[in-house]
């Protein structure tokens, strides 16, 4: 059985090195491009505490793509980034799996009809950790019977986006299932502005952007004598890795872009 070749973008960054570590170590996938912006010529082993592994960073995706020739390319860049990256991925006939967030329903619809007309398949997720996808569905199945809820994400200080796309993609999945109605008092107002929260759909969004944090969520549901607590925590950067593996070994099987790890699993 031939080996998954796999490009990662953004590959020096904290995502990214986690990455290029889980790609090694899989004897099923084989790594032939990391790319940077920031790096090249310099041997991807100097910063993951690998020995050498003979493989330079690439500064230039679109060379990196023609020369290497990956099937897969992974991208954990940033919003801005990210866009020409998946075009640039599609063009070369290469399958994009994406982690950056910050993306609309637009760009994945623009990237649905790109990748069809190549007969490709891409993955876009918000999040890669099986237990933030198990988190998201439990949340969906709460929402039909206590339809009063709030989000409550916490990040690193140094994400860019908020609400993240995990909150975003639990507050669509809920929204599914729910009647909108917005919640709270009619009078309510805020004395310190945005002190409530984001508004979606009637219900509310909190994002908490501090050191020390990696990617936490809870959703909190309220009902009549009772509240429930659905949580959960990435505590270290790894949690992401079985997912993107999973989604690394799937994303030739299929054509169109898929939006969210929860369509790969039972």
């Amino acid at each position: 059985m031939d080996k998954i070749k796999v490009a990662v973008s953004g590959a020096n960054g904290k995502m990214g090195q986690e990455v290029l570590r889980m790609v090694i170590n899989d004897p099923e996938l084989e790594l032939v491009a990391a790319i940077d912006l920031k790096m090249s010529a310099i041997d991807i082993g100097q910063v993951i505490g690998h020995e050498p592994i003979g493989i330079n960073f690439d500064n230039d995706i679109e060379q990196a793509l023609t020369q290497k020739q990956p099937d897969v390319l992974v991208d954990f860049t940033n919003p801005q980034a990210v866009h020409n990256n998946v075009k640039t991925a599609i063009k070369y006939n290469v399958c994009p799996v994406v982690g950056t967030t910050g993306l609309q329903a637009e760009d994945i619809a623009e990237f649905n009809r790109l990748l069809k007309q190549q007969e490709l398949g891409g993955i876009f997720a918000p999040n890669f950790a099986i237990g933030a996808i198990l988190m998201m569905r439990f949340a969906e199945q709460a929402a039909k019977y206590m339809p009063n809820v709030e989000i409550i994400e916490l990040h690193h200080d140094q994400k860019i986006d908020a609400p993240s796309g995990t909150a975003l993609k639990t507050a669509e999945m809920i929204k599914e299932v729910r009647s909108s109605f917005k919640q709270g008092l009619e009078d309510e107002f805020e004395k310190v502005p945005g002190s409530r929260g984001g508004e979606y759909d009637g219900f509310r969004i909190h994002s908490v952007r501090l050191p020390g944090f990696i990617a936490h969520q809870e959703v909190i549901f309220g009902s009549s004598g009772q509240v429930l607590t659905i949580k959960h925590d990435s505590i270290h950067r790894e949690s992401f890795m079985p997912g993107v593996n999973l989604a690394v070994k799937k994303v030739k099987g299929f054509v169109g872009a898929i939006y969210g790890l929860d369509k790969l699993i039972d």
